[in-house]
């Protein structure tokens, strides 16, 4: 049996992340591989929304096409993962991608004479100071910190015929159970990742000794590592087998995690606009807005004549670190929302050197406008916009971010009736210590009539701040009110909370049914404890009521009218006193 070694070594540095690795194989003479392994830190943004990964696989002994499953549940897992949605976290991409992986290997290998797609996987995603460990099957991944060797992954075998198989594989079955596991990292943290093959050759204290003989070359680590695999199993009589290792160590760490609102941070603030000016090859066709904090101008690409719009911070705010970096935060709102109801952002055709974000133009006007000129609208039409309205608030809060200005101005509707929410110049992400410092942000930026009563006093805000602000613009669209007399922004104490009685909608619109009244009126309470605590419970209440009763059967129809209603009764009592009578 003549070994044959691979091995490679390479540092890869980006974003502050830095990791060096090695890798040893030894095999057989005449044998197929049957394990695969691989590291990729990628060298575009993708390092800082997806991390770098190290993953190995490695199929059965005696599956003939080995080779292949191991080569394509590695090579596949990460073309997929990097193509996953950027708004996707971590755990979302990986586990999605890995079903729809283990789907297409188990309905292939049904299909096979011989072999199958079946392997055992070992991925560990390294995401700034975070590790994320995704196990299946009986791959081994052991951590090396300090004096501490200590197995990360789990064994998922059985014995049949005095073999081990894995369980919990990929492709084994048609649902697939992975192993989560998620860790710290620290510089200096060494990952070893093997196969079942190298049990009962090494110990701990081996692994220890042949990796510190020199922890510089990660190579030749291990080739050490797979000599001596090699060595023991040959003197315990285990017969002819194949080793791999891969270590991978930790070199340097961000100092902070990867940050998406710190990129751009370096870029000057544009100067001033006027129509006909230029910025990195766009046109300015139109001033739309200029705030104390920002310019939202309307542009034309002069390559392909695509028309688009460009907010940047006020020049007059450029040193204010404070808000740039909250204007920042609404470019990641953009650009990581994926939602047809949320301004989507425009990637940009060539590169530029000025602090701003693109947005899709959206050929509508805004809610208040469409209200102004649609005054004969049904409630259907109207009830419609407030669900599409809702998903649009859904999608940010999936993505814990607060909108804290809904407001008829802020929303647009495109020449489809498609609604679009847009300004994120209060939006706050959730943190570790939650919405703290959202309110501040929220009155900052400004309130308005629509703005729930705890951004006047203090008390804390949060998703059911949204919600009032929502329920108080839909409250809005259909009757052109508002549902208190008393404007939630002018009270000055807790104490005038009760001073806001809430107007009943179908004082103003008989249409809107009971039930929507009573849901705008939970969804409106003045004491945040008291809404919804979800929204997908609001949203039930804004069914169209006439499109329910044409969907009933007939038989619902005849009992909602009076007349039959007392027909049904009255035949009920005469049937129940024919019955009497003959049971007599």
């Amino acid at each position: 049996m003549a070994p044959q070694r691979h091995s490679r070594r390479r540092t890869l540095a980006k974003h502050a992340l830095s990791l060096s690795y090695g890798r040893a194989f030894v095999a057989p003479e005449h044998r197929h591989h049957r394990s695969s392994m691989s590291v990729n830190l990628p060298e575009n943004d993708a390092l800082d929304s997806k991390g770098a990964c190290a993953v190995i696989s490695d199929s059965t002994r005696h599956n003939v096409i080995a080779e292949q499953a191991d080569d394509l549940s590695v090579r596949g897992f990460l073309a997929d993962y990097y193509s996953t949605p950027a708004h996707w976290d971590i755990k979302t991409s990986v586990t999605r991608v890995l079903h729809a992986l283990n789907s297409w290997s188990h309905s292939q290998s049904r299909h096979l004479a011989e072999g199958s797609y079946v392997s055992s996987l070992s991925i560990l995603v390294l995401h700034g100071s975070e590790g994320h460990l995704f196990h299946m099957g009986d791959t081994l991944v052991f951590r090396l910190r300090g004096a501490e060797f200590e197995q990360l992954s789990r064994d998922h075998v059985t014995e049949l015929g005095g073999y081990r198989y894995p369980t919990r594989a990929l492709g084994l079955d048609g649902k697939l159970d992975i192993d989560y596991r998620h860790t710290s990292l620290k510089q200096g943290d060494l990952f070893l990742f093997t196969t079942q093959a190298v049990s009962g050759t090494l110990m701990p204290s081996d692994y220890m000794q042949l990796i510190r003989t020199d922890v510089s070359n990660l190579d030749a680590a291990c080739e050490r590592l797979a000599a001596a695999a090699q060595a023991r199993a040959a003197e315990r009589g285990y017969g002819a087998d194949q080793f791999c290792f891969q270590l991978v160590r930790i070199d340097r760490l961000p100092e902070e995690s990867p940050d998406p609102l710190q990129r751009f941070g370096a870029l000057p603030v544009p100067p001033e606009c006027a129509i006909g000016d230029r910025l990195d090859g766009l046109v300015v066709e139109a001033v739309l807005a200029r705030t104390a904090q920002s310019r939202v101008y309307r542009v034309r690409d002069a390559r392909n004549q695509r028309e688009m719009v460009l907010k940047a911070p006020s020049p007059e705010l450029s040193s204010r670190n404070a808000y740039l970096e909250h204007f920042l935060l609404q470019q990641w709102v953009v650009e990581r929302i994926h939602s047809p109801f949320v301004v989507k952002t425009v990637e940009r055709s060539r590169p530029r050197r000025y602090l701003y974000y693109l947005m899709a133009f959206v050929k509508g006007n805004t809610l208040t406008y469409w209200v102004q000129h649609h005054p004969r609208a049904s409630l259907g039409q109207r009830l419609d916009i407030a669900r599409q309205l809702v998903k649009g608030v859904q999608a940010l809060h999936r993505r814990e971010v607060l909108h804290q200005r809904i407001h008829p101005d802020n929303i647009l509707i495109d020449t489809h009736g498609q609604v679009v929410l847009a300004d994120f110049s209060a939006c706050h992400r959730r943190e570790g210590d939650g919405h703290r410092g959202a309110q501040e942000l929220a009155r900052q930026v400004g309130l308005n009539e629509h703005s729930a009563p705890e951004y006047a006093l203090d008390i804390d805000v949060g998703r059911r701040s949204d919600q009032y602000a929502l329920a108080s613009t839909i409250y809005w669209l259909l009757t052109g009110e508002l549902p208190y007399t008393l404007e939630p922004r002018q009270l000055r104490s807790h104490t005038e909370l009760d001073q806001m009685v809430y107007r009943s909608v179908r004082m103003y619109n008989p249409e809107v049914s009971l039930e929507l009244d009573g849901a705008l009126q939970r969804a409106l309470d003045p004491q945040r404890a008291l809404r919804f605590r979800r929204l997908s419970e609001f949203v039930y209440s804004l069914r169209d009521p006439r499109k329910l009763t044409t969907d009933l059967p007939a038989h619902i129809h005849a009992l909602r009218s009076p007349a039959k209603r007392w027909q049904w009764i009255a035949g009920g009592l005469l049937l129940l006193v024919v019955l009497s009578w003959l049971w007599k």
